[in-house]
């Protein structure tokens, strides 16, 4: 039955008007909201899947309350989504990373690490656009990750956080 919903997902509900489009925009989110529930592990209240979202099998997904994926974003198929989560538009996860240990032979050819990368996001963060998000991260309750971040490590609760690559710019609780 999941992969019917996958089907219209990405056939149909993911090229569907956005949100706040006039026409069309509350109707695409509900279509989207709708498939998504019956795709993701676990989805909350109040959720919203913008259009063009992206997602694997969806099948491990655990998304909260009041959270949201943003226009266009890359979201891994394990990643775990807290609560009153803001993502902006083109916001990317990149799980495999190619192997470069050895010099003796090409890059090309030493595939891809088998880790397998999971991102957690806490509650109460704001991821905003185009941020980029490499490997297995932990973006941890009240974060805000700046515009176009290279999220390359983790950082403390309720960061500020921006750049390439990025860097502590505040703690929001000083």
């Amino acid at each position: 039955m999941k992969t019917l919903w996958l089907i219209l997902y990405y056939g149909i509900a993911r090229h569907l008007p956005g949100s706040y489009s006039k026409f069309g925009g509350k109707i695409s989110l509900k279509f989207r909201r709708l498939c998504c529930k019956h795709i993701f592990k676990c989805m909350g209240k109040n959720v919203n899947i913008e259009r063009g979202a992206w997602f694997g099998s969806g099948r491990d997904i655990i998304i909260g309350d009041n959270s949201g994926l943003g226009i266009n974003c890359h979201v891994l198929n394990n990643t775990i989504i807290g609560k009153d989560v803001m993502m902006g538009p083109n916001c990317y996860m990149l799980e495999s990373l190619h192997k470069y240990d050895r010099t003796d032979i090409p890059m090309i050819a030493q595939g891809f690490s088998k880790e397998r990368c999971q991102v957690i996001i806490g509650d109460d963060v704001w991821i905003g656009r185009d941020v980029m998000i490499i490997g297995s991260k932990q973006i941890k309750t009240g974060t805000i990750v700046g515009a176009r971040c290279l999220l390359s490590k983790s950082f403390p609760e309720y960061s500020v956080i921006g750049g390439n690559p990025c860097q502590l710019l505040r703690n929001r609780k000083k």
